[in-house]
């Protein structure tokens, strides 16, 4: 199987190097060329939902819930399955800072991984504790799919939360985007305060096909949720041919 880290990989990212290097002396903005991103089997954008609702236990059982999803040897076997997996993880209220996020990290092995979910569950919240931004996530998302220095077969945005948007872009709106790039949104509401949350992730929030809700009863169920998630949406069998309703 063909490793992003072959001879071939590195010189795509030694040309990637040298358009950031020239952007940074001219002051112009670094474009990367679809020709000159690194291919992957996915491209996994985490959103977690840090906006009021959720007390700092919460975010705790959020971060550790992923973080151990990721090491999970399960998880880990259907990575290395892959030709290579691009992941970045950020957090999300009404408003989104980059200082708080864990960029993009390439996945193909055990370390690698390993260390990506070090990352996340030492990652610190952002102390910014806004409302229930649904839209504003998954525009975020579809920006850091668009702007990425990577080329995924499969374009996937993960939102969780605890409520249904009631600030910034319409949801509505932001899927387009989203589905005008081919990028599947795929959801995990936690059912704590919010009547049929899990109804309307399913008819307002994910899209694409094969797009899926995994529900977690609360956050102490998070952890299991995030698990049967990634393993749904990393296991290389799973047909894409499936029509989604969204």
């Amino acid at each position: 199987m063909h490793k992003p880290h072959s001879s071939r990989a590195r010189g795509r990212v030694a040309a990637l190097i040298a358009i950031a290097v020239a952007a940074w002396v001219t002051g112009w903005p670094a474009t990367v060329s679809a020709q000159s991103r690194i291919s992957v089997s996915i491209e996994l954008v985490l959103a977690v939902d840090t906006s009021l609702s959720v007390d700092d236990e919460e975010f705790e059982l959020q971060m550790n819930g992923i973080a151990n999803a990721l090491r999970h040897p399960d998880v880990v076997a259907a990575i290395e399955q892959h030709d290579g997996v691009a992941v970045t993880l950020f957090q999300w209220s009404s408003s989104i800072d980059r200082r708080f996020m864990v960029p993009w990290h390439l996945l193909d092995n055990k370390a690698s991984i390993h260390s990506f979910a070090n990352k996340v569950r030492s990652l610190p919240r952002d102390p910014v504790r806004g409302f229930t931004g649904l839209g504003n996530a998954i525009d975020f998302g579809t920006e850091l799919i668009a702007d990425n220095t990577y080329e995924g077969r499969q374009k996937k945005i993960d939102v969780s939360g605890d409520g249904r948007s009631n600030s910034g872009i319409l949801p509505a709106v932001s899927r387009r985007e989203a589905l005008a790039r081919n990028i599947v949104i795929n959801g995990l509401p936690v059912l704590i305060e919010t009547f049929n949350l899990d109804t309307y992730f399913r008819e307002k929030i994910i899209q694409g096909p094969g797009s899926f809700v995994e529900v977690a009863t609360d956050y102490e169920d998070f952890a299991r949720a995030m698990l049967k998630k990634l393993l749904r949406e990393l296991t290389p069998n799973i047909s894409l041919l499936e029509a989604s309703p969204h």
